[in-house]
Formats: C-alpha cells, structure tokens, sequence
C-alpha cells in the first residue's frame, strides 16, 4: 500500500492509501510514495497545522467493525475547536462508554479522524497517537490548543 511521511509540530506522520482510501495515519517515518491521494493528504494536513484548514475533504476508509465505523463517523461529526466526552457518543449509540473509549483508541485514521476531540467526564481521558517521543497525552493537548478548545484544560 503506497505510504507519505508529512512533519508536523507533532511529530513525523505516514499517511497510508489503500484503494483510493486513506486507512491508516500513524506516527513514524515510512517510504515516500508518490500518489495524487497521498500529495493531497500531505497538502490538507498541512493546511491543518498551518490554521488554514478545519475540515479535511479526503476519502476515508475505516477498516474494523461496524461498530468502530459508527464511533468514527462520530469523531468525525465533532466540529473543529469543539470537543465531547465519550459519555456523549455512548449516549447518542447506545454503547457503554467504556466501549466508545476503546474504539477512540483503535481509530486508525487519528488527526484527520479527531478523536482528540473526545474527553473523559472529568478528565482529558486517554489518547492512542504517538506525538513526539510517544507523548500521546501531550499530543491530545497540542491538538486541543491548535484547535482553539483548550480553554478547558487551562
């Protein structure tokens, strides 16, 4: 599957195409393919790190359950600067929010999809993505203040 590295202010992030699909973006260094999807991705998450983009216009394929697409189609409902707890989607799914967690966590396609975007009731809750040095706590921090909704965690 053709891959892109793109450096961000959190880090190196590969960008994986399947299909005429991203699939994956995870946090390393990988081979630069060279694919209009792939120059595209690395355009729009520039923009994004740039403050010029707050809606990524990508075909997105999300491979695992139906279940884990309905949590990610969710994530993806959450408005740039704008957050929501786990509790929120479990609610509006009808899931216990210890499994909306766990698929917030399994989102293959973090930054684009913004699962840094949910929180804990009372706490910022976990984050999968690596950031720099495997910082992912700080990484969701990062991308709550670039984001502008970091009024809460100050």
């Amino acid at each position: 599957m053709p891959e892109i590295t793109v450096d961000t202010l959190v880090g190196p992030l590969t960008v994986t195409e399947d299909n005429g699909a991203i699939t994956h973006v995870n946090w390393g260094r990988s081979a630069n393919d060279d694919t209009p999807l792939l120059r595209r991705a690395v355009v729009q998450i520039d923009e994004y790190f740039a403050g010029q983009r707050t809606v990524f216009d990508l075909p997105l394929r999300v491979e695992g359950s139906e279940f884990q697409r309905a949590v990610c189609d969710a994530m993806l409902a959450i408005p740039y600067g704008d957050t929501c707890t786990y509790g929120d989607i479990a609610k509006a799914l009808g899931a216990p929010a210890q499994a909306i967690g766990q698929a917030c966590g399994g989102n293959p396609i973090p930054v684009i999809i913004p699962c840094h975007r949910v929180l804990g009731a009372t706490s910022l809750g976990g984050f999968s993505g690596g950031g720099r040095n495997g910082a992912g706590i700080e990484t969701k921090v990062h991308l709550l203040r670039h984001e502008g909704a970091a009024g809460l965690l100050i």
